[in-house]
């Protein structure tokens, strides 16, 4: 048997239909960028995360950066997050020409340590990024808390997060504002690169949009230097064709995370926990084992397809030598990064698909001993 570690085409072939017409719609109105199905989607999507304001992007990495700008950063502002997370996260924070300062992991969920942000924070912080990794919400009570005494701006970094839940408020609806990824394999994936900003505050949507538009006001009118990060009509018509069936999605997920932790409950591995706080959607079924680096590819020699999200952390990134950063600086994010292993999970596994998966993990592990 042969298990990918993520299968498009079966939810392609489960819509197939549906997903060429709302293409062809589009098509048919060349409304090729912006226009009534972006408003629509943006519009929808809002509804979903409890937010009054959305505001499409070109991709989860563009939203991030330019929900900073819309809370106000100026060059100069430092932004603290986690330092268990992808680049994205930091490129953001550098592109929008503010300093990174990162936080050590709680190796119970992955996600940022609350107990470390406020050690961290200097004259000069001016937002928080919690990120929501792979599904799981941050301990948002405890970091909106911090950010509260010390008059902080919270940006949730909710990449992985479309449906997650914090004590029964949807992710992107607990911070100052949310941005979310689109890409692909996302569990709301898109059709290419998309992304989307949310928000309660009308000034701040505002500013996200304008900066995403080449900070035009009217077709004539520029007030400010802009980018060109529009969501485009064909990836939300897609996106709008897919968001009624998320919860369903995310409800397959988590039947699957569950038969995994059945599965694997006997074999010398560190299953994920889901937080008293959180509905975990697993984006990432992420495992810690003994010997990765072998289990991996020996996974890989019997037909089952695995991740490492993320196995170099980001202070210890040639990209980011700058930090001054060495090994031991985050030693819970360090050893997780040892030891992660994301195992295949999309809403069409089947269990027969999970059973291969299980009883070739035991095989391997008692292969490399």
């Amino acid at each position: 048997m042969k298990v990918p570690f993520v299968d498009l085409k079966a939810q392609y072939a489960a819509m197939k239909e549906e997903i060429h017409a709302s293409i062809m719609e589009v098509v048919e109105n060349t409304a090729f960028v912006g226009g009534k199905y972006v408003d629509q989607f943006e519009k929808d999507f809002a509804e979903f995360c409890g937010c009054k304001y959305a505001v499409g992007m070109s991709s989860g990495t563009s939203a991030l950066q330019l929900a900073l700008l819309g809370l106000g950063v100026k060059p100069g502002d430092e932004v603290i997050t986690a330092a268990n997370t992808f680049i994205a996260t930091t490129e953001a924070i550098t592109h929008a020409g503010c300093s990174i300062s990162l936080v050590d992991a709680d190796a119970g969920n992955f996600n940022i340590d609350p107990a470390l942000i406020e050690a961290a924070i200097t004259e000069r912080t001016k937002v928080l990024i919690p990120v929501h990794l792979y599904g799981q919400t941050a301990d948002m009570d405890a970091v909106m808390e911090i950010a509260k005494k010390h008059n902080l701006l919270v940006l949730e970094d909710a990449a992985q997060a479309q449906g997650a839940e914090y004590k029964g408020k949807m992710a992107g609806s607990l911070g100052d504002a949310a941005s979310f990824s689109f890409y692909p394999a996302k569990n709301l994936g898109a059709y290419g690169d998309a992304g989307i900003v949310v928000t309660n505050d009308e000034a701040v949507a505002d500013r996200v949009r304008l900066f995403s538009n080449h900070g035009r006001r009217s077709a004539t009118d520029h007030s400010v230097e802009g980018f060109n990060e529009r969501l485009d009509g064909i990836q939300a018509a897609v996106l709008s064709t897919k968001l009624p069936r998320l919860q369903k999605w995310n409800d397959l997920r988590r039947e699957a995370a569950d038969r995994y932790n059945t599965l694997l409950s006997g074999l010398d591995v560190v299953t994920p926990g889901e937080m008293s706080y959180a509905k975990h959607i697993y984006h990432l079924y992420v495992i810690r084992i003994r010997e990765r680096d072998k289990v991996r590819e020996t996974m890989a020699e019997k037909g089952v397809g695995c991740g490492m999200h993320y196995p170099i952390p980001i202070h210890l990134l040639d990209a980011y030598k700058r930090l001054g950063k060495s090994a031991g600086s985050y030693p819970v994010t360090e050893k997780v990064a040892s030891e992660i292993l994301s195992l295949p999970i999309f809403p069409e596994i089947t269990p027969e698909q999970q059973e291969y998966v299980a009883q070739s993990l035991a095989e391997v592990l008692e292969k490399v001993g």
